[in-house]
Parts: structure tokens; sequence; C-alpha cells
């Protein structure tokens, strides 16, 4: 994590707006292994208020994700 009076001088998104999905370095990304049992994910589409809808796979794909156990329990079903 990224102390917030550093976010937009280190990844060039307002506190709110900041994805890993465009941003000018690359920066670890970890993602908690039950995303992989959704169809779909919302992640921020770098605008405060602003979310997109993507499979988990994709944006696993699409940053480099390392899957993780960060969760701690168990998942509940739809």
């Amino acid at each position: 994590m990224v102390p917030l009076k550093e976010v937009q001088s280190a990844t060039g998104y307002i506190r709110g707006g900041v994805t890993a999905l465009a941003c000018k370095k690359d920066y670890p990304v970890y993602i908690d292994e039950l995303a992989e049992i959704c169809d779909v994910i919302s992640v921020s589409a770098g605008m405060r208020g602003l979310q997109i809808l993507l499979a988990p796979e994709d944006y696993i794909r699409a940053v480099k994700a390392r899957i993780v156990a960060i969760t701690k329990g168990q998942a509940n079903s739809p």
C-alpha cells in the first residue's frame, strides 16, 4: 500500500480512482483466491466512482496478479 499523501505522485491517480489496470509502473498486485469462484469482479476504472466489471481471470492476466489467501474463513454462497 502506498501512503495516501504519495498516491497521486506515485500512481498518477487521485485517491478513490487508483487502479492497477493502467498504472504507469507495474506494482505487485495480490488478489484473494476466492475471487476465482466469481463470474465477475468489480475494480476501479481509474476515476473516483467509476468501476469496471470483468472476469477475474482477465483481471489477473491483465495486471499479472498473484493469487493468495487474503481473507479468513469461508465465502458465503449466493
